[in-house]
């Protein structure tokens, strides 16, 4: 299997924009916790499809069928995540 590629290679690429100063705006104030949700997401597919012996390195049917919806999803929730924050963070901030 390598649906994990997707998301590992979303994950270098939220890396690269996080560390090259991306942090204005609703996106850049929520980068580092799309960072960390991508990495550890793809670390854990990848030890769990070693320890199975499915790690492949190059299938594109399922890097498009399984990698990009996952990282699809997980990319939505984190949007739903950083919205909810920033509302709560507004709140916070009106009421002082």
């Amino acid at each position: 299997m390598s649906c994990y590629i997707v998301p590992l290679v979303q994950a270098a690429v939220t890396s690269v924009c996080r560390h090259a100063g991306v942090k204005s705006g609703f996106i850049g104030r929520n980068l580092a916790s799309l960072e960390k949700m991508l990495w550890g997401g793809s670390i854990m597919l990848v030890v769990d499809h070693a320890i199975n012996g499915e790690l492949f390195a190059w299938t594109p049917l399922e890097m498009l069928t399984v990698g990009v919806p996952m990282s699809l999803v997980l990319t939505a929730v984190w949007a739903i995540y950083a919205l909810i924050k920033e509302k709560k963070e507004d709140r916070v901030l009106s009421t002082k």
